[in-house]
């Protein structure tokens, strides 16, 4: 409850799918992240797509999509990203509820792990650390503290050091 509305997190659905871009429009700079979404929805499997619903707008957008990490075929990561809330609706907590809803439809899934290009301030109170302290690089070539990683399942990264790579669909960003 916020303000006095009920806010849902679901599953996104066909009808929402103007209501994400228009969210993702309104959080970021350049309408870069709203394209990458649409962009994931059609490209990779499995994805992890979640809203934030007030019952008549779409005020928050969740997604998480499979990663790879070269030379462990075996190993199930997704890249949350990116994560929007309206502007108007931010700092209320729907964008914890988002991850934490997030992580749990991840974990169902067999998500071994999850990685995050994020505020260093801000994940780690969901349990992510340094994907450093795992082994593991970004692509991109990003501080330290910013790349972090969170084990779904227990020992899950162990031994699995090197680059990780979001799904191709980020190359275009």
């Amino acid at each position: 409850m916020h303000d006095g509305v009920v806010i849902r997190i679901r599953p996104e659905q066909p009808l929402d799918i103007p209501g994400i871009h228009a969210v993702n429009l309104a959080a970021f700079e350049t309408g870069a992240e709203a394209d990458l979404v649409d962009v994931l929805r059609e490209r990779a499997d499995p994805i992890v797509s979640l809203v934030a619903d007030t019952g008549d707008a779409v005020v928050g957008h969740i997604l998480f999509s499979p990663a790879t990490l070269p030379g462990h075929p075996e190993l199930r990561v997704m890249g949350l990203a990116p994560m929007a809330v309206a502007p108007a609706r931010q700092r209320q907590g729907i964008g914890a509820a988002l991850i934490r809803e997030g992580l749990e439809h991840c974990r169902r899934l067999g998500v071994g792990a999850v990685i995050v290009l994020g505020h260093a301030d801000y994940y780690p109170r969901f349990g992510f650390r340094p994907a450093s302290q795992f082994g593991l690089r970004s692509e991109y070539g990003v501080p330290d503290d910013v790349f972090m990683a969170l084990e779904l399942v227990h020992g899950s990264l162990k031994g699995a050091s090197g680059t990780i790579q979001y799904h191709p669909a980020f190359a275009d960003l």
